[in-house]
């Protein structure tokens, strides 16, 4: 009887074990499972995260990229422009002084020819005059010449001296001396100065 009851135990102790065994195994598989399963989720999720990385990186780069093409782009055409209208502005006043240096040319001569024939005239007639003839004449052949520019030995003039004469100029004459000045010397003081009077009048 005692001999029995000792089989029985150990075979159930030997059952026990196995069973015990086996859930181990089947513990321990699961959680092998669960780990690969992670190691697995993880290796996804980082080729995903570099994946867009390398997307965003790429599309930033291309943006970058076209920004810069398209900043060169607008600054060529801005340069051109610039160059265009200074050399369309440029000819323009080139154009406005060569009409009208070549309109008191011609009127600075045609007056200091009358002035030479009336001189000459008077000459003939009044002989005993000619010293007060001669300085009538040279009078009015400076009077003729200042017609060539608004202000005479304007050149020379500093900017002081230019803007007591500004007052005295219309508003044709002040335009001129100010596309001379621009032109010329691009003195910013004068320069504001006469477009104040431009408007102004």
């Amino acid at each position: 009887m005692d001999r029995g009851r000792a089989q029985d135990i150990n075979e159930a102790a030997r059952r026990f074990a196995a069973t015990l065994a086996d859930s181990y195994r089947v513990v321990y598989g699961q959680a092998t499972e669960s780990a690969e399963r992670q190691q697995q989720l993880a290796q996804e999720f980082s080729e995903l995260v570099s994946s867009n990385l390398r997307e965003q990186t790429e599309a930033g780069r291309a943006n970058a990229q076209q920004l810069s093409e398209q900043a060169n782009r607008q600054q060529e055409a801005g340069q051109a422009l610039a160059k265009e209208s200074v050399e369309a502005y440029t000819q323009f006043l080139n154009d406005a002084f060569s009409r009208y240096w070549v309109g008191t040319e011609q009127a600075a001569g045609s007056a200091r020819e009358g002035v030479r024939t009336l001189s000459e005239t008077t000459t003939g007639l009044l002989g005993t005059t000619t010293g007060t003839v001669g300085a009538t004449v040279e009078g009015a052949e400076r009077a003729a010449e200042a017609v060539v520019f608004p202000i005479e030995g304007y050149d020379e003039m500093n900017v002081d001296e230019i803007s007591k004469r500004l007052d005295d100029l219309s508003v044709e004459e002040l335009q001129l001396v100010r596309d001379y000045e621009e032109l010329n010397e691009k003195r910013k003081t004068l320069l504001e100065q006469m477009d104040r009077k431009i408007r102004a009048n």
